[in-house]
């Protein structure tokens, strides 16, 4: 499929073709993007139609020679294919169809639901920034404020909790300077929401914007590529492993961290531990972390109070006593 193609125009061939349209109207009609899933479908629907299995009914023998791991993927890659065929499955026996479920457990261990992020203590932060502000302009380097956006890209991470894409595509328009928020515009789910920056941070990027990268259109990145558009997750990932390096933190590899990700994390864990200390109600605020992180629901949220709790012992029980019973099990 290719990516300007839209989604209402993607036709399937095979004998369970009407579940696939059903699934994609249903996700899309929910918000969901559901682009890349809707070129798994894809990918499903020419599987079926080339063994020929004109079964009405998702067989065990279908789905399992569908997940199973191919040679040089990924377990996520893998894990794409097992979640999109459950999709298909649920949505199937709803309907009264016979369908095969490939097991939950078959979850890859880069997954949301179960990854554990790796929270960076206050010195570590203190550490990366000082790193990150001393980022010096390459003499081969084809940009020529790379040095400079980086301490202000990472703040955002950081500082607002931001998904890498929602910092790489703020535009100036999404900035507001006198009210101290930022405009995420199409986040994940198609979410936009309002994200109030803290006023140091607030202060940095009116400095960041008169200083760096004056006169800026409207429509214009605030973290332009010397390509021109956003700069990419892999360019950003690059530099970010430099500065972990520099800092002085051990990067344990793929699938290990810290991921750049994991800063969102610990904006969300170091969150938790003010309110606590600070006596907020975490009953109360947990739906306000949510809707500041983005998060549809609050089991993603709730997952970072056991981390609060299991990272700052000293605050166990007040964790415990204000939210025990939203506390999910491990």
């Amino acid at each position: 499929m290719k990516t300007e193609q839209k989604i209402e125009d993607i036709r399937f061939n095979s004998s369970l073709a009407p579940y696939m349209t059903q699934l994609l109207a249903e996700k899309t009609a929910l918000g969901y993007s559901y682009v890349g899933q809707a070129f798994l479908l894809r990918q499903l629907d020419q599987f079926i139609v080339e063994t020929g299995d004109g079964e009405t009914t998702l067989t065990k023998e279908v789905v399992n020679r569908w997940i199973a791991i191919r040679p040089h993927e990924s377990a996520g890659t893998q894990w794409s294919r097992v979640h999109i065929i459950r999709q298909l499955g649920l949505l199937m026996l709803r309907e009264g169809i016979p369908a095969y479920l490939p097991d939950r457990r078959l979850v890859h261990p880069e997954s949301e639901d179960y990854f554990i992020p790796y929270i960076f203590s206050h010195e570590e932060l203190r550490r990366f920034f000082h790193s990150a502000d001393s980022l010096q302009l390459l003499p081969h380097s084809i940009s020529r404020q790379r040095h400079l956006m980086m301490p202000m890209l990472f703040r955002l991470f950081y500082g607002c909790g931001l998904r890498m894409n929602e910092a790489l595509n703020l535009r100036r328009r999404d900035v507001d300077i006198e009210n101290g928020a930022l405009c995420i515009r199409q986040a994940k789910f198609r979410k936009d929401r309002l994200v109030p920056m803290a006023d140091g941070l607030t202060e940095r990027m009116n400095y960041y914007l008169n200083e760096t990268v004056p006169n800026l259109s409207a429509d214009d990145y605030i973290f332009p590529s010397p390509i021109g558009g956003p700069y990419s997750n892999g360019a950003i990932y690059h530099i970010y492993r430099d500065l972990l390096r520099h800092s002085g933190i051990s990067h344990g590899g793929r699938g290990v961290g810290p991921r750049l990700h994991d800063l969102r994390h610990t904006f969300a864990v170091h969150c938790l531990q003010r309110w606590v200390r600070s006596g907020v109600d975490l009953t109360a605020a947990l739906p306000l972390l949510a809707t500041y992180l983005g998060h549809t629901k609050l089991t993603g949220t709730q997952q970072y109070l056991r981390l609060t709790a299991e990272l700052y012992p000293d605050i166990v029980s007040a964790v415990e006593a204000q939210c025990g019973q939203v506390i999910p099990e491990l």
